[in-house]
C-alpha cells in the first residue's frame, strides 16, 4: 500500500537524519531522482530539518540576529515543504488522468499530498515522543505519560494511513476526484505583501 511505503520512507528519512542531528547537514537521498520515493523522502527530510529549527528558536537565551535568521530560514523551509507537496499532487494527477470520474464524484477536502504532509508530521510525533517515553534521565512519571500520548499517535497513524488509502481507492474507482489548488502564498510575493512592495517606492 501506498502509506506502507510512506511512513517506510519517512522512517528512514529520520533516522538518517539522526545520524548527525545537525540542521546543517545535507541530504542525501537514496532514491531515484525521478521515482515517488525520492519525492517523500524530501518531503520528509524538509519536515525534519524544520522541526528541529522550530526547537532551536525557542531557545530563550537565543541570539535575536540568530533567531532572525532562523525565522527567514523556517520560511524558506515553508515555502519548500508546499512546493514538495504539489509535486506529489502531480504525481498523482498523471496517475489518475485517466480515471473518469462518476457523475455523483464528490471532492475531498484536502488532495491526497495534504494528508500525506499530515502522515510526514506524524512520524516525526512518533519518532520524539519514542525518545522522550524512553528518555533515561526523566522521570517515571514523565515517561509514562509520554507512552500514553506514543500510544495515541500510533492509533493516529493507522487511522491516517488508512483514510488515505481510502482515498486513493475512491480516486481510482472515480468515487471521489482530485481538485488541486496551487499556492496562493501573499507575504513571500513582493507584489503582493505590503510591506514589500511599499517598500519599492
Amino acid at each position: 500500500m501506498f502509506t506502507t511505503t510512506s511512513n517506510s520512507i519517512f522512517d528512514r528519512s529520520i533516522q538518517d537524519y539522526h545520524r548527525y542531528n545537525d540542521v546543517h547537514q545535507a541530504i542525501s537521498n537514496p532514491y531515484e531522482k525521478s521515482s515517488i520515493e525520492h519525492l517523500l523522502y524530501m518531503k520528509n527530510w524538509i519536515d525534519t530539518v524544520q522541526w528541529h529549527l522550530e526547537d532551536i528558536i525557542r531557545d530563550p537565551q537565543i541570539n535575536p540576529v540568530e533567531a532572525l535568521d532562523i525565522k527567514r530560514w523556517i520560511d524558506r523551509s515553508n515555502q519548500e515543504r508546499t512546493d514538495m507537496v504539489e509535486y506529489i499532487d502531480s504525481y498523482f494527477l498523471d496517475k489518475y488522468k485517466d480515471i473518469k470520474p462518476a457523475a455523483d464524484a464528490e471532492i475531498n477536502t484536502e488532495s491526497p499530498a495534504w494528508a500525506i504532509d499530515r502522515l510526514s508530521i506524524l512520524a516525526l510525533k512518533i519518532y520524539h515522543m519514542q525518545e522522550e517515553a524512553t528518555r533515561a534521565d526523566a522521570t517515571p512519571e514523565h515517561r509514562e505519560a509520554c507512552q500514553r500520548k506514543l500510544n495515541i499517535l500510533l492509533e493516529q497513524r493507522t487511522d491516517l494511513s488508512t483514510a488515505i488509502e481510502t482515498l486513493l481507492a475512491d480516486i481510482a474507482a472515480g468515487k471521489k476526484y482530485m481538485k488541486v489548488y496551487k499556492q496562493m502564498k501573499m507575504y513571500n510575493d513582493p507584489s503582493l505583501n505590503p510591506v514589500l512592495y511599499k517598500g519599492e517606492k
